[in-house]
């Protein structure tokens, strides 16, 4: 999902730190509210977690140029479902600084864009999941049109984004547009994969109903809200 390099140059680049530290204040809200409903080991565990499969997914995972960006199996719902939101936001965040950091420095003065990028749609799929889910259903529960939802709602938002700071960056040509649509059509087939992969996850953690309780798991995975 990474942007470019030179699609949006330096003179419009402030933007992309703003929409970050937004999504940065936000993300610490809810590592807070984490923080007071499950206390500061659940939260370090979780985190490190998450960062470590983000990572994962982008080095490991294959991934593919596309238009204006690239394809990835980021798995933002499997992370939200199983680790809860706080957590996920923490490790796409840090997941993708540090594949910046060591493996593709070329990616980080686009860090703003790709941080929000990913962030702002889990923070969507984090409002939208309890209209989706009732109270009374542990994730491990979900059927396949509830994963398909929240799959759909997190990889739109990533192709939104993605649309916004190309047209932002080379503006509304008949090749930008072109581009663009190529990579929603090539991500969009990601929603295809990913609630197969969410269901096959949730199947896994009910085999496992030893980890009810854990620190290491969000609470609604295994109990009714």
């Amino acid at each position: 999902m990474h942007i470019e390099p030179g699609l949006v140059d330096s003179g419009k680049i402030w933007l992309s730190y703003a929409t970050a530290a937004g999504a940065g204040g936000y993300t610490l809200k809810l590592a807070y509210e984490t923080l007071r409903d499950r206390g500061a080991l659940s939260l370090l565990s979780r985190s490190v977690v998450t960062t470590a499969l983000v990572f994962s997914f982008f080095e490991v995972l294959p991934h593919y140029p596309v238009g204006v960006s690239e394809v990835h199996l980021i798995l933002g719902s499997t992370l939200f479902l199983m680790f809860g939101a706080a957590p996920a936001a923490i490790g796409l965040a840090l997941g993708l600084l540090i594949q910046g950091l060591f493996f593709a420095p070329f990616d980080l003065p686009q860090y703003g864009m790709n941080v929000t990028t990913l962030l702002v749609p889990l923070f969507a799929l984090t409002a939208l999941a309890p209209r989706l889910i009732a109270p009374n259903t542990p994730y491990v529960e979900l059927k396949y049109r509830q994963a398909l939802a929240l799959s759909t709602t997190y990889q739109a938002g990533i192709v939104a984004w993605v649309a916004f700071w190309a047209f932002y960056g080379q503006g509304f040509t008949v090749e930008n547009a072109a581009s663009i649509s190529s990579f929603g059509v090539a991500y969009m087939l990601v929603i295809i994969v990913e609630p197969l992969v969410d269901l096959a996850v949730l199947a896994a953690a009910k085999a496992l109903h030893k980890w009810k309780g854990s620190a290491l798991f969000e609470r609604r995975l295994y109990e009714a809200a």
